[in-house]
């Protein structure tokens, strides 16, 4: 199996920060100017400071993720004979082995495609991280009923392409195995 490596895309952090950056301005707007907001859709000044205080903290998140991924030298995505190599996403573990996937799947939440990786055991991969990173995961578990997955927003790939070519190769390694 060749190894394929997909970068990240630069151009897709930077419009991740700009919109990171916009949210921050105007949730920091609802908080400490919240009477300016009101209107007849939301009439409580309260709620609006509470709705700037949550995407302040939630676009910062967003933000300094977004930053750090920008100056990341490390590849987005490495498909090879031993796995995937994730670094795509907030939750991203790194190596997840031909062996240990079961299923991929692509699931979408509004506009945003991304690929649900199904594993033997979810909750060896979940004892494999801790704090905000584990809580992520355990919250995708849940909903998808695997903690993994990647999204090509990151990556200089096209989704049907990233998609097509792990099925192909999970089932090319699940071919060669002796017990499926």
């Amino acid at each position: 199996m060749n190894r394929i490596e997909i970068r990240l895309s630069k151009t897709k952090m930077l419009l991740l920060l700009f919109g990171a950056t916009g949210f921050v301005v105007l949730g920091t707007l609802f908080i400490f100017n919240p009477d300016k907001f009101v209107s007849p859709i939301m009439r409580n000044p309260e709620i609006i400071r509470i709705a700037g205080i949550a995407s302040v903290l939630f676009f910062g998140a967003v933000g300094i993720y977004g930053t750090r991924k920008m100056f990341d030298k490390n590849v987005g995505l490495t498909i090879d004979g031993s796995g995937i190599i994730d670094n795509t996403n907030a939750t991203s573990i790194g190596l997840i082995k031909w062996s240990d996937i079961t299923e991929i799947r692509t699931e979408q939440v509004m506009s945003t495609k991304f690929l649900l990786i199904f594993t033997n055991d979810p909750n060896a991969i979940l004892e494999k991280v801790g704090g905000i990173k584990r809580k992520l995961m355990e919250a995708n578990l849940r909903m998808y009923g695997t903690p993994l997955s990647i999204t090509s927003s990151t990556l200089k790939y096209n989704f049907n392409d990233l998609e097509k070519l792990l099925i192909e190769r999970l089932n090319e390694h699940q071919e060669k195995m002796p017990n499926r």
